[in-house]
């Protein structure tokens, strides 16, 4: 709306200013008013990069409950990421259903930082400093990431406002993360390339488009493959629901991503002939978020299992180097022999020692000397679960009790090879052993088959019980013996693929 004239006829009439003077100082107003600057309205939601991570301010869960803690995540665009603020200096979230609040009105450094329902109280008043600082207006104290972390998952609390960088917020989009950095690319990047890469959560290759598992529903026996939402991304769990919907679905095979056609088909199917004491698992018994969206793992129970003869198509047999690392779960194991993923015979039976070289992962301690009650990351080598280099006790080994464990083994085939494990989440690897092959093992007979849920002298007339509990999320084999570098890189990839 236009200002009205009135007042400026008016003082054009004054005695002391003449007509001349009049049009001048109303030409001067018109400008200012002009050029005076005007309240723009809010912004629309965008996120809140945190300077000491590059990751997002992100309500935790992605769930707009009232009382939902704070904390930071690799930025996915999601709406639990996007934050507005207000003229009246709120702090909007959740696409603007949801205010940031104070946890409890306290004023004291260490507080929470939640999501409640805007109410206009003071605790939900916030003022953006030039410096990139957030502050409560009432109680005077910053946003901050607890103990200046840069993990995914750290919370956001409320603290001394002391001008650090993990109090400091950007609004700037941050850039999408680079493409051709799965586990895979960096194994090749590393010289030791993958010959065999499964998951049923994500695509292990940045570049990877197709298929990474594929179900059978029960009501028509009909099977669909479940795919990358994006290449080098994650899971299509909405197709599998979809196609699942009103019935129960198994997982018959996890496709192999390296191109070499190393498929786990269930033991039991007729793709691996001559087994029966193996059926495929459940689709549905657990889903998880990975990448800020669901998918689904490989819930492993009793009488599970998953094979194939990979010998010709690259997986390394006889003393030839090889390494393995797989994604599994802290809490969902047991004692049974054996959850192995890895290297195993293409006769599926206990041929001799060193004819497997496997990951084994759960609570069976073969030898004794396992520290703790477990699960531990162990070595399958055939004719025994090692802990280390021996049957006896191993200092370094320990017990992996999180939710999603990185387990990892590698083997020159002669001399030496190497256990580690580590939380999935965050963090990097512990060294369980790395030193020498055990007695009667050197050098390594293997015979390049890839078996996962079960030992390898499953599931056939006459062989080895399958009595194991496990998760499978993701794993790989690779030809020739990784760095720890490698190792480290690997590891670093999974900790930031967003398991939770």
């Amino acid at each position: 709306m236009q200002p009205s004239s009135a007042p400026f006829r008016s003082l054009a009439r004054g005695p002391r200013l003449s007509a001349a003077v009049a049009v001048c100082v109303m030409a001067l107003l018109t400008v200012l008013l002009e050029t005076a600057p005007t309240w723009s309205a809010p912004a629309a939601a965008a996120p809140l990069v945190s300077s000491a991570s590059g990751r997002c301010l992100d309500v935790k869960g992605n769930v707009d409950t009232p009382g939902t803690t704070l904390d930071i995540w690799d930025c996915n665009g999601q709406v639990n990421q996007g934050f507005e603020f207000t003229s009246a200096g709120e702090l909007k979230a959740m696409g603007g259903t949801r205010c940031v609040d104070t946890y409890d009105d306290r004023t004291a450094p260490g507080a929470p930082a939640v999501i409640r329902a805007c109410d206009g109280r003071a605790t939900q008043t916030w003022r953006q400093n030039s410096d990139g600082s957030v502050t409560g207006t009432r109680s005077g104290l910053c946003l901050d990431v607890n103990g200046a972390g840069t993990a995914n998952g750290t919370a956001v609390i409320l603290w001394t406002c002391n001008g650090q960088s993990n109090q400091e917020w950007s609004t700037s989009t941050p850039p999408p993360t680079p493409s051709g950095s799965g586990p895979c690319d960096i194994y090749a990047a590393g010289g030791t390339p993958c010959v065999a890469a499964h998951s049923t959560v994500r695509a292990l290759y940045g570049s990877y488009r197709g298929a990474l598992y594929q179900v059978r529903r029960s009501s028509d026996n009909a099977t669909r493959d479940i795919a990358v939402l994006a290449p080098g991304g994650f899971a299509d769990a909405a197709a599998q629901d979809a196609f699942c919907a009103g019935t129960s679905c198994v997982i018959t095979v996890v496709r192999d991503q390296s191109g070499r056609g190393n498929d786990l088909w269930y033991q039991g199917s007729a793709q691996v002939p001559g087994s029966n004491q193996s059926s495929p698992a459940k689709a549905t018994s657990e889903s998880l978020t990975a990448g800020g969206t669901k998918a689904y793992s490989l819930y492993i129970n009793p009488g599970n299992s998953y094979w194939r003869d990979g010998h010709l198509t690259g997986v390394p047999t006889g003393a030839a180097p090889e390494g393995a690392y797989m994604v599994t779960s802290g809490t969902h194991v047991n004692s049974g022999c054996c959850f192995d993923y890895g290297n195993s015979e293409t006769t599926r039976k206990a041929d001799a020692a060193g004819a497997m070289d496997a990951i084994n992962f759960g609570t069976q301690c073969w030898f004794g000397g396992c520290a703790g009650r477990g699960p531990w990351v162990q070595a399958d080598l055939e004719w025994g679960l090692y802990p280390g280099g021996s049957q006896s006790w191993n200092g370094n080994q320990r017990a992996f009790t999180s939710k999603f464990v990185t387990a990892m083994l590698k083997n020159n085939g002669t001399s030496r090879f190497a256990l580690k494990g580590g939380n999935a989440q965050s963090g990097g690897l512990t060294t369980l052993w790395d030193g020498g092959l055990p007695g009667g093992y050197s050098p390594m007979k293997k015979q390049g088959a890839i078996v996962l849920g079960s030992g390898g002298d499953c599931c056939k007339p006459g062989g080895g019980a399958n009595l194991s509990a496990g998760t499978f999320y993701e794993g790989a084999i690779v030809a020739g013996y990784p760095s720890d570098a490698t190792d480290n890189a690997v590891q670093a990839n999974i900790t930031a693929a967003g398991y939770r």
